[in-house]
């Protein structure tokens, strides 16, 4: 931020976490709309045995394509915007942006951003802004212009089950014993119905069929389940029926088991019947609904599926996050869908986001709408290995940033 020209930068320390950099750079004219720009500097964990072009923290750019943990999740989407606002100074000659900008960005998203609120009341009068805009989302495709106007909210839990004080041997109990991994899978399974519909009480109620206007958007992207499945490395595209792939991924909410362990991992299991096993949960959740409801749901329907000879304990995260829908007549959102029009040569089409990011959580704090942009794609490995970012998303992206800033400082 500094070599880009900020005039006021700052690193925010957390009482107990990672630090988060701010930085200003007021507009000339003191009535310009102000824009906040959140994003995310912390990075999934990685282990070096498993990448093979690159070590996770030396970048390294081949074939069009920056390789290296963050590349595309966010680190590379920080720099787009920095870039983004060099290339508007330069175009324009000006000294100062067409609109204040002002950046957020923390260093726990990974982690639940647990300290995201104290950072929001603390420093509240230095994050005022007229416009939010998220830079931790994702493109369609480099050659079919969207704009995101959604993400899905998220729940996250760990439900362990126990069926005996240890692991047992199982010539000594096997076929009369209580054993936690199969008891958890059973439960696992009553999660979804035969047409993949969750199954957690009042689950659906205040879901809402898909907005006609949204639902007609993403009827209209190209969509090649083929190449959908090779580029997010899936074998198969399952999910809710009666709804498209980009319906299940963006106007209807999903759950997944994250992870599921039993039984020691440290050693073989040859012979054990586990004590316990556990599963870590990921609910997301569409804009008609809510986290904390959710999680009550998620309790109510553990408590009617509970059996004699068994224990069993459901852990939510406190770092829930609701889902958050831009509204859809407000003016940012139209210099947006301009901007990006702009730099693709073509209208956008709306579209969502699958993932979680704290927006309703950053509009309630700000008071104020927000909007998605990113310039990661569904190839680009966020949290695996050999992450990448495509150069010319960056470059579609700050193409369009740049033009953004003047269409923002166009509008009432």
């Amino acid at each position: 931020m500094r070599r880009t020209g900020f005039p006021h930068t700052e690193i925010w320390p957390t009482r107990s976490g990672l630090p988060a950099v701010h930085g200003c750079w007021p507009a000339a004219d003191p009535a310009a709309p102000v824009l906040l720009v959140y994003s995310h500097h912390d990075v999934h964990a990685a282990d070096p045995g498993e990448w093979r072009l690159t070590k996770p923290f030396e970048p390294h750019r081949h074939d069009g394509r920056l390789y290296g943990r963050g590349a595309s999740d966010a680190k590379g989407q920080i720099l787009c915007h920095l870039w983004a606002l060099r290339a508007h100074l330069a175009d324009t000659a000006r000294d100062a942006p067409a609109v204040t900008v002002k950046y957020l960005v923390e260093g726990e998203e990974e982690t639940g951003s647990r300290h995201l609120a104290d950072l929001l009341a603390e420093h509240a009068d230095a994050l005022a802004a007229d416009v939010v805009m998220i830079s931790d989302t994702m493109l369609w495709s480099l050659r079919d212009a969207a704009v995101c106007a959604a993400v899905r909210g998220s729940v996250t839990a760990t439900l362990t089950v126990r069926g005996a004080h240890r692991d047992l041997h199982s010539g000594a109990v096997s076929g009369a014993a209580a054993n936690a991994a199969t008891e958890l899978c059973r439960l696992l399974g009553g999660l979804h119905d035969h047409t993949g519909r969750i199954t957690l009480p009042g689950f659906y109620e205040p879901v809402a069929e898909p907005d006609p206007q949204l639902r007609a958007s993403l009827d209209g992207l190209p969509f090649d389940p083929g190449a959908w499945l090779a580029r997010t490395g899936t074998f198969g595209a399952g999910g809710e029926a009666g709804f498209t792939v980009p319906e299940r991924l963006w106007t209807r909410p999903s759950a997944e088991v994250a992870r599921l362990t039993a039984g020691p991992t440290d050693r073989p299991a040859l012979g054990l019947v586990p004590a316990d096993a556990s599963a870590d949960l990921l609910l997301r959740l569409v804009p008609e609904q809510r986290a904390d409801e959710v999680a009550e749901q998620l309790r109510a329907w553990l408590d009617a599926h509970r059996r004699p000879g068994f224990g069993y304990r459901l852990e939510v995260s406190p770092t829930i996050s609701d889902p958050y829908r831009t509204p859809p007549d407000h003016p940012a959102l139209a210099a947006l869908t301009r901007a990006v029009g702009h730099a693709y040569g073509a209208p956008p089409r709306l579209i969502g986001n699958g993932g979680a990011a704290p927006a309703a959580q950053l509009a309630r704090a700000c008071a104020a709408p927000v909007l998605f942009f990113g310039t990661g794609l569904p190839g680009d490995r966020w949290h695996g290995p050999d992450e990448r970012a495509e150069t010319a998303a960056l470059g579609l992206g700050v193409r369009a940033l740049a033009r953004f800033f003047e269409e923002l400082a166009a509008t009432a």
